[in-house]
């Protein structure tokens, strides 16, 4: 009879241990709020390497779970022990501990956007990307110069100088300078697509022609309006095998420019100073917008061989150099303060 009371209350002791556990076990699996109160988000920065337990004690620590013990015991029946990633995420304490373990497992990590303007040259592009905190500024240079990575793209390139298309990009903390690379270059593939391949074998101008061509276009004008206009001019001029005279070029082959081109810049021994080398510059000198792609493939029919600044964001465009000579006196006054093309 003793024996048989003994066990019944040993029997009652496992079952109120063992609702005990259940109850303590649901309540650690829901979240640590109601989602009516609406608690505001938390970042929380997973550090690459983190043990399962790390993680655990951090979101217990950051209040957005009941119990890091729990956690554990919910992690390792999904056998997420080693696959939480690393990265930013940004949780709430109304989310319920599964729902925070399926963020980590899924690597559903914040994503920043920035912006990249058209007309930027890559070492401005790399010098952005290291302000925002997205990738390593020099890493981002030294990976936009190897020819190894570059040929790994798929393009025969010295540099990316013009590949690195402008765009809205999101991007997480701390992602690796190549896949930001691979990222922008794929872009410009989408921007450059198969019927502006077609034109430019029209025009019989090589990609490389057309990225340069609109490079120097970009830097020349911030006016859409005027885009088809100026890419008449430098059409006009490379089939007269006039120089393209255009200071943007210049100024991108300069050593330490500082905002005012000389009379002696325009005579630099520069593979870029196109007022002495007849032609398209080597290669682009920023990175154009598909805008000013268009404009370098479709001109304008203007027989125009001229345009200087009228200080206003726009051009006056000139068929002879009298025409131009004119619009130089009336619009630029000092001779070497000037965004355009030269007297001569």
């Amino acid at each position: 009879m003793t024996s048989r009371i003994t066990l019944i209350l040993l029997l009652s002791v496992v079952v109120a241990l063992g609702v005990a556990a259940y109850r303590v076990m649901k309540w650690a699996e829901e979240p640590v709020v109601s989602e009516q109160v609406h608690p505001p988000p938390k970042i929380v920065t997973i550090p690459d390497r983190s043990t399962f337990f790390q993680v655990a004690t951090l979101l217990e620590h950051e209040g957005l779970i009941k119990s890091r013990s729990a956690f554990v015991l919910l992690g390792r029946s999904q056998s997420a022990d080693r696959r939480i990633r690393a990265g930013e995420y940004e949780l709430t304490a109304a989310m319920a501990p599964a729902e925070i373990l399926g963020k980590l497992l899924s690597g559903q990590v914040v994503l920043h956007p920035i912006t990249i303007p058209e007309g930027l040259t890559m070492v401005q592009i790399a010098s952005l990307m290291e302000q925002h905190e997205v990738a390593d500024g020099a890493d981002f240079l030294r990976l936009a110069r190897d020819g190894s990575f570059i040929a790994s793209l798929g393009l025969k390139l010295d540099s990316l100088e013009g590949y690195l298309y402008p765009d809205t990009y999101k991007f997480p903390k701390g992602v690796r300078s190549r896949d930001v690379i691979a990222t922008m270059v794929e872009h410009f593939r989408q921007a450059y697509r198969p019927e502006l391949q077609a034109r430019a074998g029209d025009l019989r101008m090589t990609q490389h022609e057309v990225v340069t061509l609109a490079s120097v276009i970009e830097k020349e004008t911030g006016a859409d309006a005027e885009r088809a206009e100026i890419s008449a001019v430098f059409h006009n001029r490379l089939r007269k095998h006039i120089p393209l005279q255009s200071d943007p070029t210049v100024i991108y082959g300069l050593t330490g420019f500082d905002g005012n081109i000389r009379k002696k810049d325009l005579s630099s021994p520069s593979p870029y100073n196109t007022y002495r080398v007849v032609g398209l510059p080597p290669g682009p000198i920023a990175s154009p917008g598909l805008r000013a792609i268009e404009a370098a493939l479709y001109p304008s029919n203007s027989r125009a061989l001229y345009f200087v600044s009228r200080n206003d964001g726009t051009h006056q465009f000139s068929s002879t150099l009298s025409e131009h000579n004119q619009a130089v006196e009336r619009y630029q006054k000092r001779p070497f303060r000037r965004s355009a093309l030269p007297r001569t």
